[in-house]
């Protein structure tokens, strides 16, 4: 026996001996592809044991480990790589990026949740592609890339896009539907101080659920941005990010020019317009070419239009060590305007970001963002004077010696009844604002129980000033014509500020197959505006308005007019709380409450619940392993969410003027009013039921989404009884309803060659479901937008034109004709044939039917990315349809024979029996039989399609030795082809009204991204 025992001894210490001399240190460096990068922070661990380590700054790595053992790595964001060690005593590993983003942690309210365990409707874009768009909007780049999120652009230097998530739900109107903003946990109502290369993230909050958190600004969706960070362990790391480029005027619209502005005026009938033609030739000459036109062909928008610069620079520095991480950058964005006048945009902003972990419990976090913008605001008047300005006159008339500061030209000289030129108001026009923004945000966490409770307090101020400056100087057309006699001063200051305090307590803790999250916390906000402001007019005439000293003194004004202060500050007080419940990854649980307090009503609480589940199919021991679908969640939500984004003014006292009757004697009397003792939260209540799935080894992923938001309690105008004017009541509800669904699919091809290509689509669905009784709500004057139940908001409402009159016979045979003529109206081939709704044999207000909505019924986008070697390259599509435009520049057109008119509609016209059974007659347009009332040739179609970006880039290979940066280069087009129908520079109209649009144009730029 002591034998055996001795013999089993030997052997074994030989095995063991064996065996520690087989064990070594395996190292080597961790790096990503396609760019080669290093990765810190890499979990690298021996298969089955609890041996590990992490990878450094440069992300090397060492571990003791033998032949048969396998090392595992493992990083967020990145395919797990397994390595068998074998003979190897130098192990480099290149980490691919996870094709399927279920295990990414996704921004939620107060906090993180993985991908894979959302209930409600998420979407988040990542830096990459925020960048692409050369823009001074962030909001800009999301263009067709998140379904259910419609963003109309803006041509205009330094101004927002109007963003609408899943609709318009409110009547209100300034601001009302506008989702809220939140910035590294401050809120904000714009974001357009922010610049896109210090951006990590934007996550869109589309559904209630999600969005409930944040309470009564919620209502219409959330925006959560997060700006980059530093990570923990990462070697000191230096980017420069830049570009410079032009925009170029596209879609112009083309104009008449001065032989067929002729022909329209001899066409109209009118001897007065024909005599104006041959006041121009004798003013400026007789054309060479043509003897019938002056010799004078004025191209207004190509005169008023130019090419102009843009370009952006960031330099920024990440990294982190075992306790702190850091971020720090500065940035500078310059945009002209293609507007020939001071219309530019700059803005300077510097920003950090630091995190502290003082110990393993005790964390501090500090940020800062300073930014200072300066925006010329372009002139109102000068699109459409530009259009309606006649091409036989020249921009200067050199006869116009008594003229000052230069010798326009004027209309008038020719007979018209206004000036026309636009050149005096935008040459003598200066609008400037100075805007500055402070961000300041602070927060602590403990860990009352290491990684199980954690308490944590936040406070951010946000602090915001505007000082406008407009100037209007002297002009003089001469001749004793219209002109602008003192110059006037405008200032304005304005201050906002906005104060955020947040406490939560969050309790964590996995056990068994269950994983349970709980969130209860308190907010506090403090809101304040106010304003101050003053014109001087008749100021002595000076010096121009680039001497800033001279116009900043109103004590130099003879008149002070318009002097005034005003204010507003509002309270917030909520408690929240949260439940995540998850169990084995199958199925899953939600919910949110949220109590908000404030000053706004005089019923202060609100209480809004939401409720979402998941379940989570591809995790049940029935789905097989090796199914196409490798993973498939089903999931809904329901919530409610107050609105309290309704502009302060909204149910103000207010004063009507009344006469009343005693006997023969009548009095007058003013009836004073207020609504703010009834009004009360809108409400709105959403249903969201949606699908997400990975197909194909997650090649593959699919969200789709069905949502019913119903808001009640709307607050709208109504109707006093006995006295005019209207109150405000919470009585309205308004509905929003559509699909939505997200595609995409990424494939690495081989280790050269990888692509990705997505694509959305979402419908949308308004209507008004109750107005308490009322037959309808009617705005917008001659440009009508109506509101009645079962349609949508704010619809544009007129005659519908069932042709054009082609013979004298067709207007006898047509009642409704007949009955104009009896009433002194002229109507003759040419003019619009109107359809007769209510068959009552008249053309009036009573025939005035729906002509469609502002709000596209289908918005869609497209993505392809490429990547081959060193090179990249991506397509960006958008478009969207279903909604009409009223062309308010042609409609004016009826109100006058002066102006000109565009070159399409001189084409199409009507000249002639059968010539056109669409557009009318130069006369027709001008003096329509009912031009009270807007009709159908006037309200477009805004469907369009665009190739929204186009990118091509190309990295250079690393250099040898210790300074090896990673340098890109690249060409963009932004916007190069728009597709449409409308008459306009753009179908991209916010509300639907093109009047003063400013045209959008396309940019091209060249770039380059350096890492270091």
């Amino acid at each position: 026996m002591k034998t055996k025992f001795t013999l089993l001894f030997v052997l074994f210490n030989i095995f063991y001996f064996q065996a520690l001399a087989q064990e070594r240190i395996i190292s080597g460096t961790v790096t990503s592809e396609p760019d080669g990068l290093t990765l810190p922070g890499v979990n690298v661990f021996v298969k089955g044991t609890s041996k590990g380590t992490i990878t450094d700054f440069d992300g090397n790595y060492s571990i003791s480990a033998n032949d048969n053992d396998a090392l595992v790595f493992s990083f967020l964001g990145f395919e797990t790589n397994e390595v068998i060690v074998a003979s190897q005593n130098i192990i480099n590993v290149i980490m691919k990026e996870s094709a399927s983003t279920l295990d990414e942690v996704v921004l939620i309210g107060y906090g993180t949740q993985k991908k894979a365990d959302l209930t409600g409707a998420i979407t988040t874009i990542e830096s990459e592609d925020i960048t692409r768009t050369p823009s001074g909007s962030v909001m800009q780049s999301l263009q067709g890339k998140v379904a259910g999120l419609q963003i109309v652009s803006s041509g205009a230097p330094g101004t927002s896009p109007t963003v609408r998530v899943r609709g318009l739900g409110s009547y209100t109107g300034g601001g009302a539907s506008n989702p809220l903003f939140v910035v590294d946990g401050t809120f904000y109502d714009d974001i357009n101080f922010l610049n896109s290369e210090d951006i990590e993230t934007i996550s869109v909050l589309k559904d209630a659920s999600a969005s409930a958190i944040y309470g009564v600004r919620a209502a219409n969706g959330v925006v959560l941005i997060q700006t980059k960070s530093g990570r923990k362990n990462q070697k000191p790391q230096i980017t420069y990010s830049g570009y410079q480029g032009f925009q170029i005027p596209q879609n112009v619209v083309k104009l008449s020019n001065s032989e067929q502005f002729a022909t329209l005026a001899r066409e109209s009938g009118s001897a007065a317009e024909a005599s104006f033609i041959d006041n121009a030739i004798q003013r400026y000459g007789r054309s060479r070419i043509n003897p019938n036109i002056p010799d004078v062909n004025t191209d207004w928008y190509d005169l008023i239009l130019r090419d102009a610069r843009i370009q952006n620079h960031s330099l920024g520095v990440i990294g982190g060590s075992e306790n702190i991480t850091y971020s720090l950058g500065i940035s500078q964005f310059e945009q002209e305007g293609i507007l020939k006048m001071k219309n530019d945009y700059e803005r300077f902003n510097i920003r950090s970001k630091i995190n502290i972990d003082i110990s393993d419990r005790l964390k501090v976090g500090v940020s800062s963002l300073l930014s200072n913008a300066t925006r010329y605001r372009p002139e109102d008047g000068a699109f459409s004077s530009a259009y309606f300005a006649v091409p036989t006159m020249p921009v200067l008339d050199p006869s116009k010696t008594d003229a000052f500061p230069r010798p326009y030209a004027d209309a008038q000289d020719l007979g018209y009844r206004g000036p026309q030129n636009p050149f005096p108001l935008m040459e003598n026009t200066e609008n400037r604002n100075k805007i500055r923004n402070t961000l300041m945000t602070f927060d602590l966490s403990y860990q009352l129980i290491p990684d199980m409770l954690t308490i944590k307090t936040a406070y951010s101020h946000n602090f915001e000033t505007i000082e406008s400056r407009d100037v209007r100087l002297p002009f003089f057309f001469g001749n004793g014509n219209a002109f602008r006699e003192n110059a006037e001063l405008t200032k304005r200051n304005e201050t906002f500020s906005e104060q955020t305090w947040d406490n939560t307590l969050t309790y964590n803790d996995d056990f068994g197959k269950h994983n349970l999250t709980v969130l209860a916390g308190t907010s506090f906000r403090d809101r304040s505006f106010e304003q101050l402001r003053a014109t001087g007019l008749n100021f002595p005439n000076g010096p121009g308005i680039g001497d800033e000293s001279y116009f900043l003194d109103l004590a130099k004004t003879i008149d002070l007019d318009g002097v005034g202060d005003g204010g507003v500050r509002q309270y917030f007080f909520s408690y929240f709380g949260r439940v995540a419940y998850n169990f084995d990854g199958r199925y899953l649980l939600y919910g949110t409450f949220r109590a908000d307090g404030t000053s706004k009503y005089q019923e202060k609480w609100g209480y809004f619940p939401t409720v979402g589940v998941g379940w989570v199919i591809s995790q049940e021991d029935f789905w097989g392993a090796n199914n196409p679908v490798s993973f498939l969640k089903l999931r809904a939500s329901w919530g409610e969410l107050g609105n309290a984004n309704v502009a302060a003014s909204t149910g103000g006292i207010t004063s009507t003027e009344v006469d009343a009757a005693f006997g023969d004697i009548r009095f007058p009397g003013l009836v004073t009013s207020s609504d703010f003792e009834s009004l009360k939260w809108e409400v709105t209540a959403e249903t969201n039921v949606g699908i997400t799935a990975t197909l194909f080894d997650n090649h593959l992923s699919i969200e789709s989404d069905y949502f019913t938001r119903e808001t009640t309690d709307a607050i709208i105008p109504v109707s006093r009884l006995l006295v005019p004017g209207s109150t405000r009541q919470n009585i309205g509800r308004i509905k929003n309803s559509g699909f939505e669904i997200a595609l995409n699919w990424n494939k690495s091809v081989s280790e050269d060659f990888s692509y990705n290509i997505g694509a959305n689509f979402s419908t949308l669905e308004n209507e008004i479901l109750d107005l308490a009784g009322q037959e309808n709500l009617t705005t917008g004057g001659d440009v009508a937008q109506r509101s009645v139940v079962g349609g949508a908001i704010n619809s544009f409402f007129g005659l519908e034109v069932a042709g054009v009159y082609q013979t004298p016979e067709e207007i006898q045979a047509d009642p409704a004709a007949q009955a104009a003529l009896e009433d002194g109206l002229v109507v003759l081939p040419g003019d619009f044939r109107f359809v007769d709704h209510n068959g009552d044999g008249m053309i009036d207000a009573q025939d005035r039917v729906d002509l469609g909505s502002f709000l596209p019924s289908y918005t869609f986008g497209f993505n392809l990315g490429l990547n081959y070697k060193a090179w990249d390259f991506s397509l960006n599509v958008i478009g969207q349809g279903g909604n009409v435009i009223a062309n308010i520049k042609r409609f004016a057109i009826r109100q006058t024979s002066d102006p000109n008119i565009d070159r399409e509609f001189f084409i199409n016209r009507w000249n002639g029996p059968g010539t056109s059974d669409s557009y009318p007659s130069a006369r027709g347009i001008r003096n329509p039989w009912s031009n009270q009332f807007l009709n159908s040739f006037f309200v477009e179609d805004g469907d369009f399609v665009r190739l929204q970006n186009v990118t091509l880039g190309y990295t250079l290979p690393q250099l040898k030795g210790k300074f090896n940066p990673d340098i890109r280069f690249y060409l963009t087009a932004e916007r190069p082809l728009t597709i449409f129908d409308y008459n306009g520079f753009t179908p991209e109209v916010p509300d639907g009204r093109d009047n003063q649009t400013y045209p959008i144009p396309g940019v091209y730029t060249f770039g380059i991204n350096i890492k270091i």
